[in-house]
């Protein structure tokens, strides 16, 4: 995987080409290149390092008007300009761009070594290519269903043949791929910010499904028989705008600063203040089918996964039905028992994290019911669920997620009223829970505004090797993505436990190098987690607490504090400190914030 993009119509290609890898740079990679079709034939230019050097590769002039273009994240072979796409066959007429993973590519490359081919690289898509130039097929479009039917794994492609340069043949099995329609010219796409500043209007594609693609419009059809696919565009509400920078230094702060004004719009309509309850119509769920659920399953990875930790607390809390999240990419492989009195609610922010979508598919195969928290409309995720709440947090380009995250957390507090107001939570509880949400946008926009010491604590943080994160009940999720969202952009060890848990073993590795991020509100546990903070403290361990105002803790060498909502929805608020904490840290090491190494956007892979 990363990021894919393909051009043809009556522009030069490597423009379109070169500007769409530029916008799927947040999606993180290692290697770029394109492979563009003109006159003269085929040309292929592939680079280490960033999108910027692959242009610096660059003929001055590269005439054409077809092409496609790839960002690798590495999963076959390691950085290299022979693992970079486009990958072509021996005859250097097909040349192929996949994201995903063929899980039978070692027996095809023994195959293709057996009859001579000698490869080039490490990975797994050059097979594809020189399987579809050895098919013998008439068109390209036949040569890539033969292929395909010898393919087993996930995989989006998109393959031009210099025989056949009128056209772009793509297809989809587990691997986000979309087609951009514009005015006599088309886009291909793993991603909508890669087409956004051409055009609004999309395609999905399906798994099995393929399409021919050509500057005057496409054709769609199934893998399997060839039969036609009917399928009409729909139209993307994104702005170019909502992917630039701004005044901003870094995306990251610039989506953390965004957060006020993102729940706003996620609220409007959703908060029903005469019935005390959530309007959530998208869930395709009536008060009925929600009292018939004796227990509700989360199901999300990374950061996702502890939002639906925090989801599931929130959910016990007022809806009082027993609740649990697990890892989505554990899911299926324990053979999990699926049952009908259960609501399973899928979280991610791209929709198309493939070990989510897989848990997607699992409930679904053994009839169990299932909606989905995402952020993108239109995508895996979304097509797949029987309903869903939509997050509406806009674009995020960072890597480390930050305000998807904060309205995942908010999600899920509506699906916890829904889901109370048709049980035992009174109409007193939960007007409390509307109130607090409505004043939840003006106080994160008071944290962003007044963070306080910060940036202090950042840097305190910032020299240590390795950290721990703690909190007790409700706090505890909010340590666990404070840790998550630190050692993902600062490359420091961080960890979290329980605060309960300390002194059952963790307590061994506290000293004056490792300090301790303390998520402390101002609930019935309070005494509880000041006992944890003198418990630290009596061995040397420095202390940043993250607490509500008028809590004395003197034990903290750095404290912030966050105001007061309903106890409920106070870890929605502690969570921003730590979204700052870990971009502070970052920037004071002068690491690259928005584009950690390692790591990708939307991970489209097992």
């Amino acid at each position: 995987m990363c990021g894919i993009v393909g051009y043809i119509g009556g522009q030069t290609a490597v423009d379109i080409l070169v500007d769409g890898l530029t916008q799927l740079e947040y999606r993180g990679y290692d290697s770029a290149g394109i492979a563009v079709l003109g006159p003269s034939g085929a040309k292929r230019v592939r680079s280490v390092g960033r999108v910027r050097d692959l242009e610096a590769a660059l003929p001055k002039r590269l005439a054409g008007k077809t092409g496609i273009g790839h960002t690798r994240w590495a999963t076959h072979g390691a950085p290299s300009e022979p693992n970079a796409h486009p990958h072509t066959d021996v005859t250097e007429r097909i040349f192929v761009v996949h994201n995903g993973i063929i899980d039978n590519a070692r027996d095809l490359r023994l195959e293709l070594e057996a009859d001579g081919v000698e490869l080039t690289s490490d990975t797994d898509t050059e097979a594809v290519a020189h399987l579809i130039a050895r098919t013998g097929a008439d068109n390209l479009e036949d040569a890539v269903r033969q292929t395909l039917a010898r393919l087993s794994g996930t995989y989006a492609l998109a393959v031009i043949d210099t025989e056949h340069p009128d056209r772009i043949v793509v297809a989809r099995n587990g691997s986000p791929l979309i087609l951009g329609v514009g005015d006599k010219e088309m886009f291909v796409a793993s991603d909508i910010s890669a087409v956004v500043r051409h055009t609004s209007q999309v395609v999905h594609l399906d798994d099995g499904e393929c399409a021919t693609v050509t500057a005057s419009g496409f054709r769609m059809f199934n893998a399997d028989d060839n039969r036609a696919v009917a399928k009409s565009a729909t139209t993307v509400d994104i702005s170019p705008d909502d992917l630039e920078l701004g005044n901003h230094s870094h995306f990251m702060l610039k989506e953390i600063a965004e957060q006020p004004f993102s729940l706003e719009r996620m609220l409007s309509g959703r908060l029903d203040e005469r019935f005390a309850t959530a309007r959530l119509d998208g869930l395709n769920l009536d008060a009925q089918a929600m009292r018939r659920f004796k227990r509700v399953k989360i199901l999300g990875c990374g950061s996702a996964y502890y939002m639906g930790q925090l989801g599931a607390s929130l959910i016990e809390e007022l809806a009082r039905i027993p609740a649990d999240a697990e890892p989505a990419s554990e899911f299926r492989y324990r053979n999990p028992i699926v049952e009908p009195d259960t609501l399973y609610v899928a979280v991610s922010q791209s929709g198309e994290t493939a070990d989510t979508a897989f848990a997607v598919q699992e409930v679904k195969r053994k009839g169990g019911t299932i909606v989905g928290l995402v952020n993108v409309v239109g995508s895996t995720i979304a097509r797949e669920v029987s309903g869903g709440i939509y997050l509406h947090a806009g674009p995020e380009v960072s890597v480390a997620s930050t305000k998807a995250n904060t309205h995942m957390a908010v999600g899920f507090a509506l699906l916890a009223l829904a889901l109370g107001r048709v049980r035992d939570l009174s109409i007193t509880d939960g007007t409390r829970i509307v109130k607090g949400l409505k004043a939840l946008p003006a106080q994160i926009g008071e944290i962003i505004d007044a963070p306080g010491d910060v940036e202090q604590a950042a840097k305190l943080l910032a020299e240590a090797p390795s950290l721990f994160f703690i909190g007790r009940v409700r706090g505890y999720p909010t340590a666990r993505e404070g840790a998550q969202k630190f050692k993902e952009i600062s490359y420091r060890h961080a960890e979290a436990y329980q605060a309960s848990e300390l002194k059952h073993g963790p307590l061994a590795l506290i000293n004056p190098e490792m300090p301790t991020v303390a998520i402390v509100p101002d609930d019935e546990l309070l005494d509880r987690n000041i006992g944890a903070l003198h418990e630290i403290a009596a061995r040397g361990g420095d202390i940043v607490a993250i607490t509500n105002p008028g809590v004395d803790l003197p034990e903290s060498k750095v404290t912030l504090t966050v105001p007061k909502n309903e106890p409920e929805l106070d870890p929605i608020l502690l969570m921003i400190p730590t979204q700052l904490l870990a971009y502070y840290a970052a920037l004071s090491l002068g690491l690259n914030i928005d584009r950690p190494r390692n790591l990708a956007k939307s991970v489209t892979v097992e």
